[in-house]
């Protein structure tokens, strides 16, 4: 139990100030979801399930990392998933394409990469560089290889409450809610952001664990007013700080899905821990999880294609 703090007022001397402050700070950090504790439980879980694999067929489950161009924190983010892939056993291949590599030209690398039966799941790193069609080179994937959950047909299954592999963001989420038991059934969820595999399908796994979602965004009227009345709050806008404190209900509890420069969320972190009950530092949060749920869900597409139980 966070020991309790007297209230602001009254203080006048420093040592009672940073009394105040260190069990401010206590308090915070009792409030904080952590992602990279659990995303070990989850990677641990996928490193069982690899010997498994491995000592039932001989053979070594494999993702393979497709990316575009030379975007730096595109090739930072792949680096390390491929740590965490071969952290676990898996084998990671990374196909490099150059910057000005054409849809046509990415398609027919995804192509051969669907046929290799020593591959088990395709990522295609996003955003791709324009004028590439990402939805062109999402749907060549096969869906028993969409480890990243981002194809039509996967889409839909997670709509409908499907068995999926789940756009690893949200099923990532889904699992922090999870273990710090918070409760869904007729709670009112606000997702910020719509991105098709991010936001839309984050509302869809709200709505079949029975939560009333709106799903909004940046233009959304009165965005401040629909956040307030919300129990949980997930950011996920692409901007950054920019869900503020004054937006947030007290006890709401507050997922930032966002990473933008400068190590900082979509979430004005230090005006909403106050009233959250619970939030998701950035870093730590949400980025861990979607890794390992990324890695977990390769294994379980490995074990399916090459029938072994885990």
């Amino acid at each position: 139990m966070v020991e309790a703090v007297p209230p602001r007022r009254g203080f006048t001397d420093a040592a009672a100030l940073d009394w105040y402050s260190d069990g401010m700070n206590r308090i915070n950090q009792a409030k904080l979801m952590d992602g990279r504790a659990l995303a070990q439980q989850v990677l641990e879980g996928a490193k069982a399930k690899v010997r498994t694999i491995r000592d039932t067929t001989g053979v070594t489950p494999a993702l393979a990392t497709v990316i575009v161009g030379d975007d730096p924190a595109s090739h930072t983010y792949v680096r390390m998933k491929r740590k965490r892939t071969e952290d676990v056993g898996m084998k990671s291949l990374l196909i490099e394409l150059p910057q000005g590599t054409t849809t046509d030209e990415l398609v027919a690398e995804i192509r051969k990469l669907a046929v290799d039966p020593g591959v088990h799941g395709i990522l295609v790193q996003h955003p791709v560089p324009k004028p590439i069609d990402k939805r062109a080179a999402f749907e060549t994937i096969p869906i028993e290889k969409d480890v990243d959950g981002v194809t039509a047909s996967m889409l839909g299954r997670v709509i409908l409450g499907m068995p999926a592999y789940v756009p690893c963001t949200p099923a990532g989420i889904m699992r922090l809610l999870r273990e710090y038991n918070v409760e869904l059934d007729g709670a009112h969820a606000a997702v910020i952001g719509r991105s098709p595999i991010l936001g839309r399908p984050m509302a869809s796994m709200l709505i079949n664990a029975h939560a009333t979602v709106t799903l909004c965004h940046s233009r959304s009227r009165s965005l401040p007013s629909i956040v307030r009345a919300a129990d949980v709050v997930i950011a996920a806008v692409g901007k950054a700080r920019f869900v503020q404190g004054g937006w947030v209900k007290v006890g709401a509890v507050v997922i930032d899905a966002g990473y933008n420069e400068g190590t900082v969320g979509d979430v004005d972190f230090e005006t909403v821990v106050e009233p959250a009950s619970l939030i998701t530092p950035v870093p730590g949060g949400v980025g861990p999880m979607t890794i390992a749920t990324l890695i977990d869900q390769t294994t379980d597409a490995a074990a399916k294609q090459l029938g072994v139980e885990v």
